[in-house]
């Protein structure tokens, strides 16, 4: 730590800091002494009242039960707390542990958080205790370099009340979106193809029927297939569907979406383009997108970036335009509109942005890197508007970096803390002229068994940098940080990928890092690495149902490694490899064809299709990108550019040729989004029209007799969907067997809210 920020944390802990209302100053405090250390945090402020956070770290003997106690100089009071029972008398507060937080081991730390009142002013406190030992000594030397963010008050204060906490009904068991039917009517020949959600929790004993406005269709419950070709009706023909439970038909469920065309426009605003300090002008064009339910209304809204003409690799000079990312129904009414500003560079490498429900209140939050000059969707500033910290190249090396969680159906800010992990020295991270020091990653993650975490990252060619988030009660609270620089952990430098996938490797509930080839497990430590290095793509999932647990397929760019593996998920064991040949670019993993067992694997740089087991099995398919299932069989279709193919031995058939859209993220041809987001367990795909004033939404026409819940209950398909916008697309996988010869489904582990 620079001396200088040592005396500041210092001083902050001994004095008075007040902070005015009407400002939202968000205040930390270290100490930390022989046996503890305390990081008191303000995380939020509004007239009269404020939120905090608090980490105890011991640095003594493991402790069995504590006990934090603090006063107050300004007559602050504590109205309720989270994770830690707490009591205050006069101006004296102790927070006690609460059962699932007693122990605290060397060197390890417990995070709680509460709301307070206040009037007039609200100094952080002058000392802390642990347990009765005084903390007053030096702060960590990880300890972020820049203070949080000015921004003017949340528009709303934060509720009074924290969410319900309602427990699921086993333990163990994973929370996810309580989602409609997502209904959809898709025009097929001389009729609609409708098709609806099964739900997670409904496997068994549930059927349904379907009426085209007040006329049933089916002639008895629909017990099969969540889908309906109603033949010969009209185009445009309303439809609603009615499970069936124990004989009883259940409420209807709302109006079916128009498809039509085969497609579904979501009409966007095009933000107006620029000016670059250096006088180059630029536009605007939609860029990749994400899905979430943002009013808790059991349907998805969209969460979409807009890239800049300008945007830069990492490894490009030059100005780029801001970033903006928007919200829209699928009707096209935009809810909101967040501008990063400028010290936020445009480019697939810099803004990574996560939409999931991670407080579980049943609305999702949006999570991204922030900057001087961001601005919510409500208008809020982020720090200083007048701040530049471009340098004459373009790149932005200097100045804050933030972390902020937004509230998903006003864009308003919820919470906002140092970005964790720090830029620190830039020549630390591999080069000294800006590339690899802004290499992010982003994803979520089920890390506790019930509940999900942010997972946030820096680094990957050299130091690689992962830290977990938790957003409870309108804070966000750091769960760990895995840092290949620290002791033990040297194995993870240099393994990351351009992008990271989330699965639960060893089937203990609780999901893993998979960050290239190391895995890091769900407690923030190294699960293992294979050594392989860095590359471009990589899939996880059961790829070879014959064996058990998950398996990971993965492309290599260092030379003198394997061009590709295929390795054991839990352990990092190699099953099999190719040679060596350079930088290979492009790898895919999926069961595209019924002539052999479990997935096929194949890359850029390597002749032929692979089996299970490594073998070449046929020709290799004519696109390595991305996958879709899209006909009325369990294998998977390959998607590429604004079309989607049919594997075949002799060639590919062309099953769908997008219409006036175009692909993102120049060769990479990716779309906006590609999953399971409406209809049955069969995936949609959205691209942006070529004018970016609509995002054209496909879904298949084609009918099926597989039976499947929806994938959006899969909680590693899930989280996916969540990280496929992150750096270098890669499609999701759920976390179990899909293709030719697949047995029932397993019933997923979890509870909707």
């Amino acid at each position: 730590m620079h001396p200088s920020r040592h005396r500041l944390i210092l001083l902050a802990a001994t004095t008075a800091a007040t902070v005015v209302a009407g400002t939202l100053g968000t205040v930390v405090a270290s100490a930390a002494a022989v046996g503890c250390r305390i990081d008191y945090q303000i995380t939020n402020q509004w007239q009269g009242g404020f939120g905090a956070n608090v980490t105890v770290t011991n640095l003594g003997d493991p402790v069995n039960g504590w006990a934090v106690t603090w006063s107050y100089a300004a007559g602050q009071q504590v109205t309720q707390a989270w994770n830690a029972a707490v009591t205050q008398s006069g101006a004296q507060v102790t927070a006690r542990n609460v059962d699932h937080n007693t122990a605290i081991a060397t060197n390890g730390s417990a995070s709680f958080g509460f709301n307070g009142s206040w009037t007039g002013s609200n100094p952080v406190p002058a000392s802390f205790a642990l347990n009765g030992t005084t903390c007053t000594g030096a702060p960590p030397t990880d300890e972020p370099t820049t203070p949080p963010p000015t921004t003017p008050p949340p528009t709303t204060p934060p509720p009074t009340t924290p969410p319900p906490t309602t427990p699921p009904p086993s333990a163990g068991v994973l929370q996810m979106e309580k989602l409609d039917r997502g209904l959809v009517s898709v025009r097929s020949g001389s009729g609609n193809l409708v098709s609806w959600r099964l739900l997670g929790t409904e496997t068994s004993g549930v059927s349904f029927n379907l009426y085209r406005g007040s006329t049933k269709v089916n002639a008895s419950p629909i017990t099969g297939a969540t889908n309906y070709l109603d033949s010969g009706a009209a185009a445009g023909s309303a439809y609603t569907v009615r499970a069936v439970v124990g004989g009883a038909e259940q409420a209807a469920s709302p109006p079916a979406l128009q498809f039509g065309a085969g497609y579904l426009d979501v009409p966007l605003q095009v933000p107006a383009g620029g000016s670059t300090p250096s006088g180059e002008s630029y536009s605007y064009s939609a860029s990749d997108a994400s899905v979430g339910d943002l009013n808790g209304d059991g349907s998805y809204e969209i969460v979409l970036k807009w890239e800049p003409s300008n945007a830069k690799d990492n490894s490009q000079s030059g100005y780029t335009g801001n970033v903006y990312v928007d919200a829209y129904t699928l009707t096209g009414t935009r809810l909101w509109r967040i501008d990063l500003g400028r010290n936020i560079r445009a480019g697939a490498h810099y803004t990574q942005f996560q939409v999931y429900d991670y407080d579980g209140d049943g609305r999702a939050e949006v999570a991204m890197k922030t900057a001087d000059g961001t601005r919510s969707g409500t208008g809020q500033l982020i720090g200083s508007s007048s701040a530049d910290y471009r340098n004459s190249s373009g790149y932005v090396l200097s100045g804050p970096e933030y972390l902020t969680m937004f509230n998903g159906q006003t864009g308003a800010i919820a919470s906002t803390v140092n970005y964790d992990p720090p830029r620190g020295t830039v020549s630390s991270w591999g080069d000294s002229y800006g590339n690899r020091v802004d290499r992010f990653l982003a994803g979520t993650a089920y890390l506790d068994g019930q509940r999900l975490s942010l997972i946030m990252a820096r680094g990957y060619y050299t130091r690689a940098v992962i830290a977990a988030w938790d957003f409870r009660n309108g804070t966000l609270t750091k769960r760990w940080t895995f840092d290949s620089n620290s002791s033990g952990n040297g194995a993870a430098a240099g393994q990351g990928n351009h992008q990271l996938s989330v699965a639960d490797v060893d089937a203990d509930g609780r999901q893993e890092i998979v960050y290239g080839a190391a895995t890091i497990d769900d407690n923030g430590r190294l699960l293992h690495s294979t050594g392989n290095g860095h590359g471009d793509a990589m899939h996880v999932g059961d790829l070879d149902p014959g064996r058990a647990g998950l398996e990971v397929f993965k492309v290599d760019e260092d030379g003198s490694k394997p061009s590709s593996y295929f390795a054991d998920a839990r352990t990092g064991q190699v099953l099999w490899s190719t040679p060596a040949s350079g930088d290979n670019g492009r790898g895919v993993s999926a069961d595209i064809w019924a002539g052999s067992p479990g997935a096929e694997s194949w890359s850029s740089a390597v002749a032929g299709l692979a089996n299970t087991r490594g073998q070449n099995v046929g020709r290799k398919p004519s696109s390595a990108n991305f996958l879709a299932w899209w006909d009325g069989d369990p294998l998977r279709e390959l998607l590429d550019g604004t079309k989607i193919d049919k594997y075949g031995t002799g060639g590919e058939t062309r099953l769908l040729d997008g219409s006036g859209v175009a692909s993102n993220n120049g060769t990479k041809s990716t779309p906006a989004l590609s999953g399971d987001f409406l209809g049955d367990w069969r995936e949609e795909v959205i691209w942006r029209t070529t004018d970016s004033r609509a995002l054209r939404i496909y879904s298949t026409p084609t009918p099926t007799s597989t039976r499947i819940y929806t994938l959006m209950h899969d909680p590693q398909y899930r989280v996916a969907i969540a990280w496929q916008n992150t750096a270098y697309n890669q499609p999701p996988h759920p976390g179990f067997f899909i293709g030719n010869g697949m047995g029932t489904p397993p019933t997923p582990d979890i509870y909707l809210r």
